[in-house]
C-alpha cells in the first residue's frame, strides 16, 4: 500500500542523499537475483537507518534479518572504528552476498554475520547493545523483542520495520485478520503499553516503530 502520494515520495527521494555506488549496486543484485526482493530497506529507508545510527553514535548494534544485507551496511556507516553490527538470519544462503557487498563497502570487519534461528541466537549473545532493528518474521516482533529489551543499554534504541504491514492494521484495510497481520497489532499495543520504554510510529516506508529504553 502506498502511503503518501507517489509524486510526493519521488520529491522525498529526491531531496534525500543519494545512497553509495555500492548500495546502489546490492539493490539490483538484490531484485534480479534473490526472491521477494521488496525485502530490501531500499534507498529512502537505508539514508534514514544510516542518518539515524550517525546521530545516535552507537558502539554496538543488532540486527534481527539480515536479507542480502542493505540495512545492515547502512548501520555500519555510522559506527566507530571500534564498533559492532551483530546480524542475525536464518537464510545462511545469502552470507556470502552480505559478506561481498559489506567487504565492497569497507565495513566487513565490522560485522558479524549468524546464522540460525534469532530466537536461540539472541539469549546466547553476551554484552549489551546500543541499537536494535527487528525485520524478520512478524509472528516472533514480540517475542524478539521481549528477548532484547533487557540487552539494551539505557538511552537505546529499538527499530522495527513493517509495523503499519501494508496499512492492514487498519481493518477497513483487509479482508480477515491473518496471524501476520494480528502478530504485527499485538506487537505494536506490547510497545505502547510498555513502561520501560518511549516509543513513536513513523508513517515511513511500511512503518517503523522507534522505541527509546528508558
Amino acid at each position: 500500500m502506498e502511503f503518501i502520494d507517489p509524486e510526493l515520495q519521488a520529491y522525498c527521494d529526491a531531496h534525500t542523499d543519494k545512497e553509495p555506488e555500492v548500495l546502489t549496486a546490492l539493490d539490483r543484485d538484490t531484485n534480479v537475483n534473490v526472491l521477494m526482493p521488496r525485502m530490501l530497506s531500499g534507498h529512502f529507508q537505508g539514508r534514514f537507518l544510516s542518518i539515524f545510527t550517525h546521530i545516535l553514535k552507537p558502539k554496538r548494534i543488532l540486527e534481527i534479518g539480515t536479507f542480502t544485507g542493505y540495512s545492515g551496511i547502512a548501520m555500519a556507516e555510522g559506527l566507530p572504528e571500534d564498533g559492532e553490527l551483530v546480524t542475525v538470519d536464518i537464510n545462511e544462503e545469502l552470507t556470502d552476498m552480505v559478506e561481498e557487498y559489506a567487504e565492497q563497502a569497507g565495513v566487513l570487519d565490522k560485522i558479524k554475520i549468524l546464522s540460525g534461528p534469532a530466537l536461540e541466537i539472541i539469549p546466547a549473545l553476551e554484552g549489551t547493545f546500543d541499537l536494535v532493528f527487528i525485520d524478520a518474521d512478524k509472528g516472533n516482533y514480540a517475542n524478539y523483542y521481549e528477548l532484547i529489551v533487557e540487552k539494551l543499554n539505557p538511552g537505546g534504541v529499538i527499530l522495527a520495520d513493517n509495523v503499519l504491514w501494508s496499512g492492514k492494521v487498519l481493518e477497513k484495510n483487509r479482508k480477515k485478520l491473518d496471524k501476520d497481520t494480528a502478530a504485527v497489532l499485538d506487537f505494536n499495543r506490547k510497545v505502547q503499553e510498555d513502561p520501560r520504554v518511549e516509543n513513536i510510529l513513523l508513517p515511513l516506508r511500511d512503518g517503523l516503530m522507534m522505541a527509546r529504553k528508558k
